[in-house]
């Protein structure tokens, strides 16, 4: 039962983080971080990502160009990018190491303890990437929101609104630090030790709980049978 319990807890980060993992893989790709409707021309929707820029005319069309030089993106899109490379690299190292690690991987069964250092690397570092994709996308909307009320700029000019993909990477951070969570406390989810050898374990157990025979001598029916033993 205990086992069960641990195998579940385990099955349940893995989903988890790698569905973050897979989420952040896609947003960092998707130039949805920001979008822009203008009001001159609202045939036209304006979407700019870590990569390039899209536009999004009515009859469904879409062209995108990419940024003519890394050095003339702005701060928070340099370290976004950056950061976003790092924690899908993160991600794909937890999957690896938590992957061998788990209880149904059969190869490391008689090396308990170094499928649950595994185990634990494997969440630290789901963990990790968690945190390292929350920061750009929260960076790069907290200076959205601070463009949008900024009153300097003239009501006329358009303002950059938030994106899909801002969205979809708060829950993959979110996702990647929950599963992170589970796959380090899955050792200590009643984790009980199994017999290295469960027939020779099962023996021992049958013949401690079967009744001793008594020896006929000792019975009071076979008072002649003194020196008999069976």
């Amino acid at each position: 039962m205990a086992w069960s319990c641990n195998r579940k807890v385990q099955l349940s980060g893995m989903f988890l983080s790698l569905f973050g993992w897979v989420s952040s893989c896609v947003t960092t790709y998707a130039p949805l971080w920001k979008n822009l409707n203008l009001d001159l021309n609202e045939l036209e929707i304006w979407n700019m990502g870590l990569w390039q820029v899209c536009i999004i005319q009515e009859e469904g069309a879409m062209e995108c160009k990419a940024y003519d030089s890394f050095l003339a993106l702005p701060l928070d899109l340099r370290v976004s990018r950056i950061l976003m490379c790092l924690s899908n690299g993160l991600g794909l190292l937890g999957f690896v190491l938590s992957s061998f690690g788990l209880d149904c991987w059969k190869p490391w069964e008689d090396k308990p303890e170094l499928r649950k250092r595994l185990v634990c690397f494997g969440g630290a570092i789901f963990g990790m990437s968690g945190i390292v994709t929350l920061t750009p996308v929260s960076w790069v909307a907290y200076n959205t929101v601070l463009e949008f009320w900024d009153e300097t700029i003239p009501e006329i000019v358009p303002r950059w609104e938030f994106g899909e993909a801002m969205f979809l990477g708060w829950f993959a951070g979110f996702f990647l630090v929950v599963g992170g969570l589970l796959l380090l406390c899955s050792p200590c989810a009643g984790r009980t030790e199994m017999p290295a050898n469960p027939l020779a374990a099962r023996h021992e157990a049958a013949r401690i709980q079967r009744p001793a025979r008594m020896p006929h001598w000792s019975h009071p029916s076979h008072p002649k049978n003194a020196d008999l033993v069976i």
